[in-house]
């Protein structure tokens, strides 16, 4: 209010959303039409040095599986980073998979992977409890290794991983190696859901917008790796605000397309971002072992609305309630000498 009496026409603008993403149960997009199924893959193999190799059907292009994915295991299992090599993308030697897009890849293929790894421990113990002459119920699995509970006997991940490859003091009936394929069809889509505030500026000499502050507050479940998730909304964001700022896909009146190639077509680049603020809460997923939300939608989903709204709330004292995106500074120049004519 301070600012518009000194003649600023700055506005405030807020957006909340809930996101269906994760796209599943199978079940459900045949029932819509879909001629596929929506589960995921994996393949989890553990080398007799307890190294761990993991194929997946979900692939990167960009989001971070490799880190992602290779910390599941390592957190899973107790095993160093470097220790776990994820394999993605060849379609030679990595199981059937149904892709990445949706926001899907940690929750369907990560909880896939999970599952494997699941298999894995409960085949593990079976062999480390024979090792420790324990019973199975008596073993506590933590940090890569198996302690007899209530004593100091225990044994390493990567002994038992030898075990299983050079069986010579073995389970009775139990076959050798430790791999195990999964496939995770899930129960339900995630939804991710959060709230992003705008702060803008409007010149009413040139209709320039400038974006002074941003806040995203986003909930999408568990969070693995923070950096990635904050590196997804932050490209989210740019999307997102470069849909109401900048892009547009503009015709002449022959109906050729006059945007077709960078020359014209407006991206976003550095100077016309801000660095953002964002925060999280933290409602895991209720279905999926990992607990996990899509993340990688959120900012396209949120920015667009709430940098439109600040816009409005800017020129509101000029009566203006509705601009068509981009909001150009021609555009909102227009605008403003329309509303002052």
């Amino acid at each position: 209010e301070e600012a518009r009496k000194k003649g600023r026409y700055i506005g405030i603008g807020f957006s909340t959303y809930i996101e269906a993403c994760g796209i599943a149960p199978s079940a459900v997009v045949g029932a819509l039409g879909a001629r596929a199924g929506l589960y995921e893959s994996s393949i989890v193999r553990v080398q007799p040095t307890g190294k761990v190799t993991v194929y997946t059907g979900s692939h990167a292009h960009g989001q971070g599986h490799e880190t992602t994915f290779a910390q599941i295991v390592a957190d899973t299992l107790g095993v160093p980073l470097e220790d776990v090599e994820v394999v993605h993308g060849d379609t030679e030697s990595v199981p059937f998979g149904m892709g990445t897009y949706g926001s899907r890849s940690l929750a369907v293929g990560g909880s896939a992977l999970r599952k494997g790894l699941d298999k894995v421990i409960e085949k593990a113990t079976k062999i480390a409890a024979h090792l420790l002459e324990a019973a199975e119920e008596d073993l506590e699995f933590a940090n890569g290794e198996f302690t007899v509970k209530g004593t100091d006997r225990k044994i390493s991940f990567g002994e038992v991983a030898l075990a299983a490859y050079v069986p010579h003091n073995y389970p009775e009936g139990l076959e050798p190696g430790l791999e195990f394929s999964t496939f995770y069809d899930p129960a339900n889509f995630t939804f991710p859901f959060g709230a992003h505030i705008a702060v803008v500026e409007v010149d009413p000499d040139t209709g320039k917008v400038t974006l002074l502050r941003y806040v995203a507050v986003d909930d999408v479940g568990n969070v693995i790796n923070p950096m990635i998730v904050d590196g997804q909304v932050h490209g989210g964001l740019a999307q997102g605000i470069a849909q109401a700022l900048l892009e547009e896909a503009a015709y002449d009146e022959d109906g050729q397309l006059i945007t077709g190639s960078f020359l014209e077509y407006a991206i976003p680049r550095a100077d016309d971002l801000i660095s953002f603020e964002v925060d999280r809460t933290v409602t895991p997923c209720p279905h999926n072992p990992l607990g996990v939300k899509g993340a990688g939608e959120t900012g396209t989903i949120a920015s667009t609305p709430a940098i439109v709204n600040a816009v409005i709330d800017a020129l509101s004292p000029l009566g203006i309630t509705d601009l068509q995106m981009p909001l150009t500074p021609s555009r909102v120049w227009a605008a403003i000498q329309q509303a002052n004519a």
